[in-house]
């Protein structure tokens, strides 16, 4: 089967092969063809090392399929349901779990470090991005790692809510929890963070600031729901104006930069809720003084994948789609081939594309 994979870390493109065979499964596996999947900037952070995964590598984790086959102990899903990948398993049995918060689960995510669920060149292992690897035909993963979805929703919407949906709205509605006639700032209008505009907007929010230095994305912010627009150097205007001065009620950081934290820790009020939503370096420091964190009284937050329940939370966002909540179709840009990948992350750098969907047939 075709699949694109990352040799090493820095490498100028990926090798889009089509010699890739899976290994065996397990009594717990569950086998899915890959319809679509989308290029997330989580991929490109796999390719330059801020994210680290074992190498050779695979990479995709937001993707939606066919079930093809199940190991003799899957309960869950059979051959030919659709299925929204979910690329942190809940394993149901560690503390994160019995404590009602699956989306911190490790257990599964350790594994895909040791385990190497592809083959190429005959026998060379190859890993998968988080344990899924979506940039193949198909990937085997853990029976909770396939989430079973409404047929009726498209395999693109369904890849989306597989991560993009999930961590925005799900930091919406699961993590801050905004309340109606609140008002919300969300700096950085990436799938993401227009996913965040979207959970604001279900949530009631009355103001909601996009901000985002390329003013190419403010149109698309507002389509979705944000009822305002401003670049980074606009802000304090923008608090002034919307706000009275006084600051937004929950600022919302979806770009991974320590710049990007403290642009949202300043759009906030005092009192308010700062989330962070991006996935930043190990490296990036953020220039808080212990003076602001205790006396502006601000919560800083992080939402690590929504703070979501798929289980709950893919179901709950394919219905909000299905009944015109969430406009899943405006987030994407274009529709490719696995063969386009190459130009698909060039495109991703450049930070003009918003989601594009690689289609299977």
């Amino acid at each position: 089967m075709r699949g694109a994979l990352l040799h090493a870390v820095g490498d100028d493109k990926l090798d889009i092969r089509d010699d890739f065979t899976l290994a065996p499964m397990g009594p717990g596996d569950v086998r899915v063809r890959i319809k679509a999947t989308g290029v997330c900037h989580s991929d490109l952070s796999v390719l330059t090392g801020v994210l680290p995964m074992p190498l050779p590598v695979i990479p995709g984790h937001e993707g939606a399929g066919e079930v093809v086959e199940v190991g003799d102990n899957v309960t869950t899903v059979q051959p030919g349901d659709h299925v929204i990948i979910n690329w942190t398993p809940a394993c149901g049995e560690c503390f994160h779990c019995t404590v009602g918060q699956p989306n911190l689960c490790m257990t599964y995510v350790m594994k895909s470090f040791a385990e190497a669920r592809f083959r190429y060149g005959g026998e060379t292992p190859a890993f998968g991005m988080a344990g899924c690897g979506t940039w193949a035909e198909e990937i085997v993963v853990p029976w909770q790692g396939a989430i079973k979805v409404d047929p009726e929703v498209s395999y693109e919407a369904a890849a989306l809510i597989g991560c993009g949906i999930t961590t925005g709205v799900g930091a919406v509605l699961n993590t801050a929890k905004v309340r109606p006639g609140s008002t919300v700032a969300v700096v950085g209008c990436g799938g993401v963070g227009l996913s965040v505009i979207q959970g604001a907007r279900v949530s009631g929010a009355t103001t909601i600031l996009a901000i985002d230095p390329l003013e190419s994305k403010h149109a698309l912010a507002k389509k979705v729901g944000a009822t305002h627009a401003c670049t980074p150097d606009q802000l304090m205007d923008a608090i002034g104006s919307l706000t009275g001065g006084q600051g937004f009620d929950y600022g919302f950081e979806v770009v991974g930069k320590s710049a990007a934290i403290m642009t949202a820790w300043q759009a906030t009020r005092r009192g308010g809720d700062v989330i962070v939503v991006g996935a930043g370096a190990m490296d990036d420091q953020v220039p808080f003084n212990a003076f602001s964190l205790l006396f502006e009284g601000k919560n800083l937050l992080s939402s690590l994948y929504g703070g979501a329940d798929v289980r709950r939370d893919f179901p709950l966002f394919a219905n909000l789609y299905k009944a015109g909540k969430l406009d899943l179709d405006s987030m994407i840009s274009s529709r490719i081939r696995i063969g386009d990948l190459n130009d698909a992350v060039a495109a991703l750098r450049s930070g003009e594309v918003l989601r594009q969907i690689v289609v299977f047939d």
